[in-house]
């Protein structure tokens, strides 16, 4: 059994770390930061977490020692702070943009300057399909994010296949923006919305070239749901590429991973990824569709941008670091109907 903590746990990340690692077999959460809501019950910002933790937030500075801590936010903000509390443990996962790109230069045109840009580069990427052999023994884990991980997922198999650049089209629920993310998300402004709020250049293209070498163009869209990611990736394969190679890749990839299905099928209504049945669950989905004749392909990747798309990531690498079964707490399905 472990001793975990995380830092900023009042928030919606926050709140999916608790709910997976409170049900995890060799995990005890034994603290929660939060500055704004410390000294209030866990379960008053979560309340889904009735019943199952008395834990109370705590102020940052009183983060105890333990094995493993979770920043599911930036620490950029205060980075002696950030330091510090990274300090308190062994094995940090940082669910947070702070560390996912390892150019400053690429992390400041999509960021801003980062106040310690020494720290990039020096984290293991938390992908478990890509990252397995690294994270064995990574004592720093950086969770790509959501979109990004349902892009990378459907993508890095086909780099072969792919000839030109890729335009991504990424769409993602209202929990996408956080806890706190001010008048844009109230119900009356995003309620039956397709809301496009980066139209050119969203930041997680460049974790997704930086994970493939492809060069990508990503386009962002708030769409009408609370939960759920899924990306359309278009672009053009090589001449000759077929349907059969296409699925072949995508096999040898995944045929042995415990949370990637391809889903590509010719007829249904969940014929290809749709991030409905994926809600709660830390099953990214990918598929894809192909022209042979203009050579045109489009991959479709989705998930739960609160689960796979970030702290179902950090769970299955901490699982995977520790040497446990890396489906351990994250065995839930998802709902239909829901």
């Amino acid at each position: 059994m472990i001793r975990a903590a995380i830092v900023g746990g009042a928030g919606y990340i926050g709140g999916e770390l608790l709910r997976l690692l409170l049900g995890h077999p060799e995990v005890e959460v034994v603290a929660s930061t939060s500055a704004r809501l410390a000294g209030r019950r866990v379960d008053g910002s979560h309340p889904n977490l009735r019943g199952l933790t008395d834990l109370v937030h705590s102020s940052p500075d009183a983060l105890p020692d333990c094995d493993a801590v979770f920043f599911a936010s930036s620490g950029l903000d205060d980075p002696a702070q950030r330091a510090a509390l990274a300090s308190r443990a062994k094995l940090v996962f940082d669910l947070s943009a702070d560390l996912r790109l390892t150019d400053p230069a690429l992390f400041a045109k999509h960021y801003g300057a980062h106040p310690t840009p020494d720290l990039l580069g020096t984290a293991t990427r938390g992908l478990p399909e890509v990252d397995r052999a690294a994270l064995r023994t990574a004592n720093l884990v950086s969770v790509p994010g959501c979109m990004a991980t349902a892009g990378i997922l459907g993508l890095r198999p086909l780099v072969e296949f792919i000839d030109g650049p890729v335009t991504v089209d990424g769409r993602v629920g209202s929990s996408g923006s956080g806890a706190s993310a001010g008048e844009m998300n109230l119900h009356a402004e995003r309620a039956n919305v397709l809301r496009v709020f980066a139209p050119l250049g969203h930041r997680h293209q460049a974790e997704i070239s930086q994970a493939t070498g492809l060069t990508v163009r990503m386009t962002a869209t708030g769409v009408d749901a609370v939960r759920g990611v899924q990306v359309l990736c278009r672009t053009q394969v090589r001449a000759g590429v077929t349907e059969t190679d296409i699925r072949k890749a995508y096999r040898a990839a995944y045929a042995d991973e415990p949370f990637v299905r391809v889903v590509a099928q010719k007829r249904g209504n969940y014929r290809l990824p749709e991030p409905k049945i994926l809600l709660g669950s830390n099953f990214c989905d990918v598929g894809f569709a192909l022209d042979a004749d203009t050579r045109e392909l489009l991959v479709v990747g989705a998930l739960d941008n609160l689960v796979k798309g970030g702290s179902g990531n950090a769970v299955q690498s901490l699982n995977i670091r520790m040497g446990w079964d890396e489906r351990l707490g994250l065995g839930f399905p998802g709902l239909h109907p829901v």
